[in-house]
């Protein structure tokens, strides 16, 4: 069954290839969605997939690319998008 998250990365995540390091593991377990940065310095996104995927996502995401250092995920529960196709990255 499919779940849709929105989630909220603090640390340092921007000016790092968090977005996408975030995209490049989006597309290699097949999760849709969409990341960006924020003004506060964030990056912050949704991703849908099976909870068994989302689960191995999010601990790719946890850890980042190497330059990262991710302090915190936070992350929500949203309605899921019907046929959504592919992750992107926005502004």
């Amino acid at each position: 069954m499919s779940k849709r998250v929105y989630f909220a990365v603090e640390g340092r995540v921007q000016g790092v290839g968090f977005r996408y390091f975030t995209q490049k593991k989006a597309q290699e377990y097949g999760v849709t969605g969409w990341c960006r940065n924020t003004k506060d310095e964030k990056v912050e996104g949704e991703a849908q997939a099976s909870e068994e995927i989302l689960s191995k996502f999010f601990k790719d995401v946890d850890n980042g690319p190497r330059s990262a250092r991710v302090v915190r995920v936070s992350q929500e529960d949203r309605q899921i998008i019907e046929d959504e196709n592919g992750f992107v990255v926005t502004r």
